[in-house]
């Protein structure tokens, strides 16, 4: 797998936040936060292996 572009990965964050919409049983808005809190602490990540296992593990959750 290549290195994610910076549009895949806010696909991703817009996906994450639309699935946090949809849960019955968590806390919606600790969902949230914690899925923006994450993007925060990765956004600095350089590294392009790095970005690739954030990117990976992201898209299992």
């Amino acid at each position: 797998m290549s290195t994610p572009t910076g549009r895949q990965v806010l696909q991703l964050y817009r996906e994450l936040l639309r699935y946090g919409r949809q849960l019955q049983f968590t806390d919606k808005d600790y969902f949230v936060n914690r899925v923006r809190k994450e993007f925060k602490q990765a956004k600095d990540i350089e590294k392009a292996e790095d970005i690739k296992f954030y990117f990976q593990v992201s898209c299992v959750v």
